[in-house]
């Protein structure tokens, strides 16, 4: 029997303070530059103000990309432009240094982290501080068995909580989330489409490494299976996510609700997050209020999961590789609406002149 109760959420989410919000529309009305001529950047440094309760906005200086790792039995099927099973030499990649997210983090002096929760690889090929939460080796192959038992499901949860928890206390103040994994994409559109209500063709993308139209024909049909398996589980979103979706993408959800508890703003990469995060706005409404969507995928599934959670992204440059590249782009755009907020002048008030003598 888990001891897990994910109606708690919703007690313990708060959104973040209006009043502190308000403050910071005011503040904003009062600067130098007129409001509205940052376009966005208004909003965002009004939204980092709300999520901090501090007016002015703190400047964003301890952020961290938080990346979930983990193969998917699914990618058996030849559903990815990758060969099943190794997403451990990505993980490899960006660890050495090789990858974009590992770039971008370098020149932006962001700390990358990476949580592997089912790796199809041995553990001791990796730093024990990179597997020490790992559920299970691999996922189930969704269209035709569960992607873990309700047990692995509730571990790779609480895993994510435990993470999320972990980086509260810490110290950061800002996380770009993403995923390293084979065959998240397959499973990520299945948890679209049930939650959306739509079929598989409406939600089956290419992937981060554009497959060919046998290659996506073979996705559509693997996400189509799965949904028939889906849909008797819509009511309880962690055997949700034992039945299609896998150990990363249960402790990525539990990261996301768990870091709205702790009031920690997160930064949503690509597809795979925002299937996540459409779980979570299952079991919590207002956990939404603290991410922002970092960037447009180019998967269909991400657009469908962002239009239902009303995020807007926050750029638009075509980045598909996925791991948290496009997350750590958009990372510069919220620190310069961040200090925009803080660092503008406020207009002098205006004092009234002494009225002259009167004449003897």
């Amino acid at each position: 029997m888990s001891s897990l109760q994910l109606d708690d959420f919703s007690d313990l989410i708060e959104r973040p303070d209006a009043g502190v919000r308000r403050d910071a529309e005011a503040r904003r009305e009062r600067q130098t530059v007129p409001a509205g001529a940052l376009g966005r950047l208004d909003e965002l440094g009004e939204w980092l103000a709300a999520a901090q309760a501090a007016v002015p906005v703190r400047p964003v200086e301890r952020p961290k990309a938080v990346l979930f790792a983990g193969d998917h039995g699914v990618a058996g099927l030849g559903v990815s432009a990758r060969p099943a099973g190794t997403a451990a030499e990505l993980v490899r990649e960006i660890l050495e240094g090789a990858q974009p997210v590992s770039v971008l983090a370098r020149r932006l002096g962001v700390p990358v982290r990476v949580v592997d929760m089912a790796l199809d690889c041995d553990p001791g090929s990796l730093p024990e501080d990179v597997v020490r939460h790992r559920v299970r080796r691999g996922s189930g192959r969704i269209d035709i068995e569960d992607a873990l038992t309700a047990e692995e499901a509730e571990a790779a949860f609480r895993a994510g909580m435990a993470v999320a928890d972990e980086e509260a206390d810490s110290g950061t103040d800002l996380v770009v989330l993403g995923d390293v994994s084979v065959g998240g994409t397959t499973a990520a559109g299945v948890l679209v489409a049930a939650l959306c209500g739509t079929d598989a063709s409406v939600v089956t993308g290419r992937g981060g490494v554009a497959i060919d139209d046998l290659a996506w024909m073979r996705k559509c049909a693997a996400i189509r299976d799965a949904l028939r398996r889906a849909r008797p589980v819509l009511g309880d979103q962690l055997q949700l996510l034992a039945t299609v979706g896998g150990a990363d993408l249960a402790a990525i959800t539990g990261f996301l609700l768990q870091s709205a508890v702790r009031k920690l703003p997160v930064l949503l990469d690509g597809v795979v997050v925002a299937a996540c995060a459409l779980v979570a706005q299952r079991v919590a409404f207002r956990a939404p209020d603290w991410w922002l969507a970092a960037h447009v995928s180019g998967e269909p599934g991400q657009a469908k999961a962002l239009d239902r959670m009303a995020l807007e992204p926050l750029l638009d440059h075509g980045v598909r590789v996925g791991e948290g590249a496009g997350g750590l782009l958009a990372l510069p755009l919220v620190q310069a609406a961040a200090a925009l907020a803080a660092e503008l002048p406020e207009t002098p008030a205006k004092t009234e002149e002494p009225q002259e003598a009167a004449a003897e």
